[in-house]
């Protein structure tokens, strides 16, 4: 086992660090990271990401969403969270063998006096309480699995990232679970910081007490590979929102110009669909509206920016850009 070192806190690159390292480092090898995130939500792959979160929170407190290569639920990652990956050969004894992967983490918590226990499909819990989930991606004869922990992140940021406050949306996308979560922090009778616990689980990971003879530095060329993927997959809208499965959205709004309903349905990340209903009073058929946003991409800036191009107040009186906009996202 390789320890791969990653101090890097932007999720965009730690996702692409985790793909690089699967598709491209010696497959006879195995290796393992420790990395955090700045405030993020890390989508499933399988994912609806405007189901998954709550869009106008994300929004203003500049919360990044990235969606990852493994399926799962979404999670929200900051710097109280410590993730782990292994990248393994893809053998039988590894292929969905969640419980073997979170057992050192397990072992560690136990020489912290910790009584933490695998539980249900992926998950680790304390008195019952989930504080890590794991997923894992297939790759060939690769297998990448990785995994949360909440050391000691703001639960209550967690809960409003991931609370959806949409009228209603269907999707065909993979929802996730919400389950009661918890930090281990409280639970440690030794109250070490976060950096202490990374070397704790290192040598549990490793079995070795000198797990930093096995550390691998990143090379110049990794980082510009890993870059060049970021670029080409992890930073962009294309992937993160777009790669989202079919869903429908109704929302509805009363501003003073009367009631506002939309109804419209969205494929690979455009507007497929919609339909403009409500007490509302205008000049034109918003029939002529509905036709102009067919094929647009369900992002704010890209619809802000069109809506105010034409001739927006012929379609309704006292309803203003910002209104229609709050009323579709938010």
């Amino acid at each position: 086992m390789i320890s791969i070192k990653n101090e890097c806190i932007n999720p965009h690159f730690n996702l692409a660090l985790e793909e690089y390292v699967t598709k491209y480092f010696n497959p006879d090898e195995d290796y393992v990271i420790l990395w955090q995130n700045e405030p993020s939500v890390i989508i499933g792959r399988n994912q609806n990401t405007i189901e998954e979160i709550n869009l106008k929170y994300i929004t203003d407190n500049k919360i990044n969403v990235v969606r990852r290569l493994s399926g799962g639920g979404a999670v929200y990652h900051d710097f109280g969270n410590l993730n782990f990956t292994f990248i393994v050969k893809n053998d039988k004894d590894v292929v969905s063998n969640f419980k073997k992967f979170t057992e050192p983490v397990i072992n560690a918590l136990r020489e912290l006096g910790v009584n933490a226990e695998f539980s249900g499909r992926n998950d680790i819990t304390i008195e019952g309480k989930k504080f890590s989930g794991n997923a894992q991606y297939y790759f060939g004869n690769r297998l990448l699995h990785h995994g949360t922990i909440l050391f000691n992140s703001d639960l209550n940021v967690v809960q409003e990232a991931l609370n959806v406050k949409q009228d209603k949306i269907e999707s065909k996308g993979v929802k996730s679970v919400r389950s009661r979560v918890t930090n281990i922090y409280p639970y440690l009778t030794d109250k070490v910081r976060i950096e202490e616990f990374k070397d704790t689980l290192l040598k549990f990971f490793m079995k070795d007490e000198n797990y930093k003879d096995k550390e691998y530095i990143l090379t110049d060329k990794d980082l510009t590979k890993v870059k060049e993927l970021m670029a080409s997959r992890y930073s962009k809208w294309d992937w993160n929102f777009g790669e989202s499965p079919e869903f429908n959205i109704e929302k509805g709004r009363r501003f003073a110009g009367g009631k506002l309903e939309l109804r419209f349905n969205v494929l690979e990340g455009k507007i497929s669909s919609i339909k403009i209903l409500g007490d509302f009073f205008g000049k034109k058929e918003v029939f002529e509206l509905e036709a102009l946003l067919i094929g647009e991409q369900y992002k704010e800036e890209v619809l802000r920016k069109l809506l105010t191009t034409i001739d927006f107040e012929s379609y309704f009186a006292a309803i203003t850009v910002d209104d229609f906009v709050e009323c579709m996202f938010y």
